[in-house]
């Protein structure tokens, strides 16, 4: 049977394990700052979902600013007539943008929190049914100003302040 390098490219985590390497070893590589690349020209990892929706990391366009902590402090701008971001013009929608997640809650505010659940790191989302952040690892909820609802989570999320500009096509979020 003929190769075909279109359908028969591994991804990085299937090539490593085939290779043996166990998980302690995979995270010495990452530990030790080894970077590992793809070796297929295309991207056979699934693209986020657009903001909104609730899942995915979104940057480029309609994005001015540091929407990443550990690049220092949050200070950035979403354009919210760009594609990216237009759909938190509406309530109840979300958008994970750098390190922060930025929602339209049902009351019509902005608010933005850290992404990261303050107990195990998983990355949190906004449930607009309940208006509130919840995580899908062990089931932590926030309130919509991150403080703890139920743990296993014991910090609150960070929270960010937002600035609607005056003719509501941006939105500003800083620390």
């Amino acid at each position: 049977m003929k190769s075909n390098p279109t359908t028969d490219q591994m991804k990085r985590g299937e090539f490593l394990r085939s290779l043996g390497m166990s998980s302690a070893a995979l995270m010495a590589f990452y530990c030790m700052g080894t970077t590992l690349t793809s070796c297929s020209k295309s991207n056979d990892d699934p693209a986020p979902a657009t903001p909104g929706t609730g899942t995915g990391t979104t940057t480029g366009t309609g994005l001015t600013g540091n929407a990443d902590s550990a690049k220092g402090a949050i200070n950035y701008t979403l354009d919210l007539t760009d594609t990216n971001y237009s759909k938190l013009k509406t309530a109840g929608q979300y958008a994970i943008v750098g390190s922060t997640l930025v929602a339209k809650v049902k009351g019509g505010n902005f608010i933005a929190l850290s992404k990261v659940c303050t107990h195990e790191g998983t990355t949190v989302q906004y449930r607009s049914d309940s208006d509130d952040i919840y995580c899908s690892n062990h089931g932590s909820e926030f309130t919509t100003t991150g403080a703890v609802k139920v743990g296993p989570a014991a910090k609150a999320l960070t929270q960010y302040k937002t600035a609607l500009s005056t003719d509501g096509n941006s939105l500003t979020v800083t620390a």
